[in-house]
């Protein structure tokens, strides 16, 4: 049977044991994922201040450790990381946001398509990259 997270512990503890994994792993201020509609990202989701399990295994994923920065994410690349953090679904006491939303977005992918990973330390730095910018500007929307 494959793992299951199914209490708060537990989800920490597989944040933990994925952090340490990521040497120099920094957790972002905020991070997103989009898929690009007329060369702009549409995000499905953006977490900020939060959501620092699924930060790190989208990381993990794209190779991310810190700073502002984006990443192409293949669909096999999404659906690695939407397995990688299935087993959070077990624990019910509290939603799962961005898994959700990866899901969502992966139904709505095509295969010839690209989503986009996209990680900001600070909420004021974008460190010149276009797709940081635009989650930032959402961010400071809300």
């Amino acid at each position: 049977m494959s793992e299951q997270w199914s209490t708060v512990a537990e989800l920490d503890a597989a944040r933990e044991r994925f952090e340490a994994a990521v040497p120099g792993w920094r957790r972002p201020a905020a991070f997103g994922i989009a898929r690009l509609v007329a060369g702009r990202p549409e995000f499905a989701r953006i977490a900020a201040g939060d959501g620092f399990l699924p930060a790190v295994v989208l990381g993990t994923v794209v190779g991310h450790v810190s700073g502002p920065a984006s990443y192409r994410l293949s669909p096999a690349g999404l659906d690695r990381a939407i397995a990688m953090l299935a087993p959070a679904n077990a624990c019910t006491s509290i939603p799962h946001p961005n898994l959700w939303a990866w899901q969502a977005l992966r139904a709505e992918l095509g295969e010839d398509e690209q989503a986009i990973a996209v990680f900001a330390d600070d909420l004021t730095q974008d460190g010149g990259d276009p797709h940081v910018a635009a989650m930032l500007a959402e961010v400071s929307a809300r």
